[in-house]
């Protein structure tokens, strides 16, 4: 048995995750760093008469892509894996690997690229990154540790008090519960972080590691989110087709890791099989290889990086792409690894590449460029730790298909997300010391859904004094991703009609309000998402005072209330807009934050 060289008290801390902060020492020498670039390629091994073999080099279908790999592999950490739980040897085995020497510096903690009311909760999480800056007199850290209690809520030690945040719910009128608690506790774990929470607890081992090294295979539920060690895939032949997600693309043998499969119980997850709902096409044929893959001469490439593995959803569309980006952000929760130095793999069988309107937002997530499965063809490679990221359109998933509880609202993980993107990103609030209400009207350049009578409306708008009125079209041709969300998390009021657009709503500030122009009949898309971010949202209610321009066209299903364009009565329009700046007026952290402006 190999004999623990680190506390028995870090171990804990080390069961989910990729932080790079303990002291370890090792059985045989230390180990050196792990290859800066995403795709490590093997170096060539001796054989006994001397000469060098070779595994074939890997073809570069991107300059940056493949570097040989220049560090030792036969280095193990040396720790008690009995002590731990199978699943977590894994990603104990990174953890602990690339943790090596000392303490990081203090420019280095993983903490400090999250917002600053996020720090504590990952404290809180990361004892070991904590203890480094107990002992680090530089560590910026330090003035979190008054909250270390705080905890997201999914976390096996916190108390219900504790939570980062709590639902508000006005009623419990649904047959689903009896009381105000029940209704706050459901809506906590459909659509907060007992939704983290509850994927934590179905987490199973599917294929066991025995050694140091070895592979894993840990599930959740219906193969909705997985994470893999030593995994390998085998891409020598490629069966591409104008199919993103072919459910038939590895065959056995082609994927798999060195551990003992659990045939029967991998088997039992399937029954949500379908693209964007679950891995198991991607894993069906997952084997137990004879070789381990840690040390195997059939790895061409092999990825130390940390890789997220994605579905993608819809690139040219807002509302479906956020729910690629949302369920990342709950990935790296259920994680608990918030690290950009990470390689996302965006996994599609077809051969095309993916458009992406959206592409700046990646940076919130890793610093390197997405890489495309296809980059892999011809090749066998292995990956040192992979997650497979809950997917877009998930049953009962987030936020798509997600069935709310009605008469509550505001979740700690929505507001987390709109937080931690706008903090990576850059985007900042601007001053307001006129005080003034900034109304943002977002207009719509395409065929259909326009507003005839806009100028009448804008007019009627700037006749306020309170209020700064500005009109926008998000062409990314005019307007690039990073800059719309900059007007976007300044405005107070954002107007505009039923469209993917309005997922902006994610990033406004917290006492904005979101007024829905038309909803086109989709009452719930709009109004459920600001619930969740905890936006105050509004829509238009008089149908006499609406005109569409026709009954709507749509190709196939005839008259749709999508497909036309519509003007709006100016005094009902203007009333609901002053209605929505009395809301943002009134709200706590609006008057709080203009009080501060004036001091």
């Amino acid at each position: 048995m190999y004999v623990p060289s680190i506390g028995r008290s870090v171990l804990p801390a080390l069961t989910f995750g990729w932080s790079k902060v303990c002291v370890v020492s090792f059985v045989k020498g230390t180990s050196s760093s792990s290859s800066s670039a995403p795709f490590a390629e093997r170096r060539p091994r001796r054989t006994k008469r001397g000469r060098a073999s070779r595994a074939g080099p890997a073809r570069r279908s991107r300059p940056s892509l493949a570097v040989r790999n220049t560090r030792r592999r036969d280095f193990y950490p040396s720790m008690a894996f009995a002590d731990i739980a199978p699943q977590f040897v894994g990603s104990l085995y990174w953890i602990v690997t690339t943790a090596v020497g000392s303490c990081i510096t203090s420019s280095k903690y993983v903490a400090l690229s999250l917002p600053p009311e996020h720090r504590p909760f990952y404290l809180h999480n990361n004892p070991t990154e904590t203890k480094c800056c107990q002992a680090d007199p530089h560590c910026p850290l330090k003035h979190h540790f008054q909250k270390l209690g705080s905890c997201w809520g999914y976390e096996e030690s916190c108390e219900a008090p504790r939570r980062a945040a709590h639902p508000s719910c006005h009623s419990s009128s649904t047959p689903w519960v009896i009381n105000l608690e029940e209704a706050k506790q459901m809506f906590w774990q459909q659509a907060d972080f007992g939704y983290v929470k509850e994927r934590r607890k179905e987490l199973q081992t599917l294929c066991h590691p025995q050694h140091p090294g070895d592979s894993s295979l840990v599930c959740a539920s219906h193969m909705r989110y997985c994470t893999a060690t030593e995994l390998f895939i085998d891409l020598r032949n490629p069966r591409r087709s104008n199919n993103r997600y072919e459910e038939d693309f590895l065959k056995n043998g082609e994927i798999g890791g060195h551990c003992i499969l659990d045939q029967e119980a991998l088997n039992a997850q399937g029954d949500h099989k379908s693209p964007l709902q679950s891995w198991f096409a991607e894993l069906q044929t997952y084997t137990s290889l004879p070789f381990s893959v840690h040390t195997a001469k059939e790895c061409e490439v092999v990825i130390d990086r940390p890789t997220y593995f994605m579905k993608l959803d819809a690139g040219v569309n807002m509302y479906h792409h956020f729910c690629d980006f949302v369920n990342l952000y709950i990935s790296q929760h259920v994680n608990n690894s918030f690290s950009t130095d990470v390689n996302i793999v965006m996994w599609d069988t077809s051969s095309y590449y993916y458009g992406d309107l959206f592409s700046s937002t990646w940076k919130a997530f890793t610093d390197h460029d997405v890489i495309h499965l296809k980059d892999f063809d011809h090749k066998r490679v292995c990956f040192r730790n992979a997650v497979l990221s809950l997917l877009p359109r998930m049953r009962y998933g987030l936020f798509y298909n997600t069935p709310l509880i009605s008469n509550c609202h505001s979740t700690a993980l929505f507001r987390a997300f709109s937080q931690h993107l706008i903090y990576r990103l850059n985007i900042t609030q601007h001053e307001n010391k006129e005080r003034k209400v900034r109304v943002t009207l977002l207009t719509r350049s395409t065929q259909y859904r326009r507003i005839t009578n806009q100028k009448q409306l804008e007019r009627a708008m700037k006749t306020v004094s309170l209020l700064d009125v500005r009109v926008v079209d998000y062409k990314f041709k005019e307007i690039d991703f990073t800059e719309q969300l900059r007007i976007t998390h300044n405005s107070d009021v954002f107007i505009g009609i039923h469209g993917a657009g309005l997922t902006h709503l994610l990033f406004l500030p917290d006492w904005a309000v979101i007024f829905e122009l038309h909803n086109c009949g989709d009452e719930l898309c709009y109004w459920d998402l600001a619930k969740l971010r905890g936006v105050k949202y509004m829509t238009w209610r008089r149908k006499s005072a609406v005109y569409p321009e026709d009954e709507g066209h749509h190709p196939t299903l005839g008259n749709h209330p999508k497909f036309t364009n519509y003007a709006f009565d100016v005094s009902e329009f203007m009333r609901l807009v002053l209605l929505a700046v009395e809301q943002v007026q009134s709200h706590p952290t609006w008057q709080d934050r203009h009080e501060h402006d004036e001091l």
